[in-house]
C-alpha cells in the first residue's frame, strides 16, 4: 500500500503553530483540562483516581454509553472507539474494501475519505458538490456513478469545507439508492450538531439501517481536539468485528485520560454544543460584513453547519493570495487546492474566538494589497 502525503495536513504542518491567526482552522474553540472538569461535580476528582493501565481495545464502557446517548437505536456494543476520526476512516476502508471495488466518494473533501481506498487498489469516482448548485449534490449525477463493481458510497454531512448541510429529502434518497443496490454507506458525521437551525439535523447514517456506519469525534463541534478521540457506530456487525480486529495493528486501545474525559464531554456535550455555536454566530456575522464590504475580490456560499465555509477568490491565484496572506500578514488560509479544488476557493474557520482579530488583521493586509 503505497499513500501519497497529506496535502493539507502537511500545509497545516508547515505553518500551524507558528502564524499568528489561524483564519481556516477546521475545529471549535479548545479549552483546558481544568474548564472540562468543572461542567460537572466531582469530574476533577474522578479524573486524579483514573488508572494509567491499558483501557479496552473497543473503548471504555462508560465511554461508549455516553457515545449511544447521541443516538437513537445505537446500543453501546455498536460503539467502536478510535485514536481521533482519522484512524476510523482508514480502519473501515482496510475493513470494506479491496482491491477492483469501485467507491464514490463525495467531493471536495478530506483527502483520507478517498486516498485509503485509491491505496487499497480501488476504483473512485467523484460525486462532485457545486458551488453553482449551492454545493448541493445531485442525486441523479450519482446513479450515473454507479458501476457493477460499485461497494461503497462515502457522505460528508454537514460537509467540510463548504458547511453545505444535505436535505432530508436529498438524504433519503441516497439512503434508498445505497439500500437498493446493496452498498455501504459511510457518513462523516464529525460536524453533526453543529446544526445553525437544529430542526435541519439529519439523521444519524447508522440509526437507519446495517448497511451504513456513521463518524464521529470530539474534536469539530465539542471543540476538544487534543483529546484525539473518535469513534465509529454501526448495526453491521460483520464490519464492526472487522474493523476491531485490524485496531490490533494500529492503536490497539485507547489513552485512559483521553476516553475519561471524553466520557465528560459526551455527558455535557449540550454544554459544549451551545458555546461553539455561539463562537460560530458571533463570527458568522464578523464574515458576512467582511464579504460584504470586500465583494469585488470574494464571494461565499453561507454555510449551514459546521465551523467553515468555502470561499471564492475573485482576483489572482488563490495559492500566491494565501503564501502572501501567511507570510505578509500572519494570518493562515487554506488554499482550496489542498482538497484538489480548482475553483479559486479557500477555506475560512469559524470556530475560534479570535476570528474578530484575524479578520481585522486580514483587512489590513488588504487595504495595502495591490492584485497583479
Amino acid at each position: 500500500m503505497h499513500l501519497p502525503p497529506f496535502k493539507l495536513e502537511r500545509y497545516f504542518a508547515q505553518y500551524e503553530f507558528s502564524t499568528e491567526y489561524l483564519l481556516c482552522s477546521s475545529d471549535c474553540e479548545a479549552m483546558s483540562i481544568a474548564d472540562l472538569l468543572a461542567l460537572e461535580d466531582g469530574a476533577a476528582e474522578k479524573f486524579q483516581r483514573v488508572w494509567l493501565g491499558y483501557t479496552e481495545s473497543q473503548g471504555s464502557p462508560a465511554l461508549r454509553r455516553e457515545i449511544a446517548r447521541m443516538y437513537e437505536t445505537i446500543q453501546p456494543d455498536e460503539i467502536l472507539v478510535h485514536t481521533g476520526a482519522e484512524e476510523a476512516i482508514f480502519l473501515f476502508m482496510l475493513a470494506a474494501l479491496k482491491a477492483g471495488d469501485h467507491v464514490i466518494v463525495h467531493a471536495p473533501h478530506y483527502q483520507s475519505l478517498s486516498e485509503v481506498a485509491k491505496a487499497i487498489g480501488c476504483d473512485v469516482s467523484l460525486w462532485l458538490a457545486r458551488e453553482e448548485n449551492g454545493w448541493a449534490l445531485d442525486i441523479h449525477e450519482l446513479r450515473k456513478l454507479l458501476r457493477s463493481k460499485t461497494k461503497a458510497v462515502i457522505l460528508n454531512t454537514p460537509h467540510n469545507p463548504t458547511g453545505y448541510l444535505m436535505p432530508r429529502e436529498d438524504y433519503e434518497a441516497l439512503d434508498g439508492f445505497v439500500q437498493e443496490y446493496g452498498l455501504l454507506l459511510f457518513s462523516d458525521e464529525v460536524y453533526r450538531e453543529s446544526e445553525y437551525d437544529p430542526s435541519m439535523r439529519l439523521p444519524a447514517a447508522c440509526d437507519v439501517g446495517g448497511h451504513a456506519v456513521s463518524l464521529g469525534v470530539t474534536s469539530k463541534t465539542y471543540g476538544l481536539a487534543g483529546l484525539r478521540i473518535g469513534w465509529i457506530a454501526t448495526k453491521n456487525r460483520k464490519l464492526y468485528e472487522r474493523m476491531a480486529s485490524l485496531k490490533d495493528y494500529t492503536t490497539i486501545c485507547n489513552s485512559a485520560p483521553s476516553e475519561f474525559l471524553a466520557e465528560v464531554a459526551m455527558r455535557n456535550r449540550h454544554k459544549l454544543i451551545e458555546r461553539s455555536l455561539g463562537i460560530i454566530q458571533n463570527n458568522l456575522a464578523v464574515m458576512d460584513d467582511f464579504f460584504a464590504r470586500r465583494a469585488d475580490l470574494f464571494s461565499w456560499v453561507r454555510p449551514q453547519a459546521g465551523s467553515m465555509g468555502f470561499s471564492k477568490l475573485l482576483r489572482g491565484n488563490v495559492e500566491e493570495f494565501c503564501d502572501k496572506v501567511v507570510r505578509e500578514a500572519g494570518v493562515l488560509l487554506l488554499p482550496g487546492t489542498m482538497y484538489d479544488d480548482t475553483g479559486n476557493h479557500f477555506r475560512v474557520g469559524l470556530g475560534r474566538k479570535n476570528l474578530p482579530q484575524a479578520v481585522k488583521r486580514l483587512d489590513e493586509f488588504l487595504s495595502a494589497f495591490v492584485f497583479p
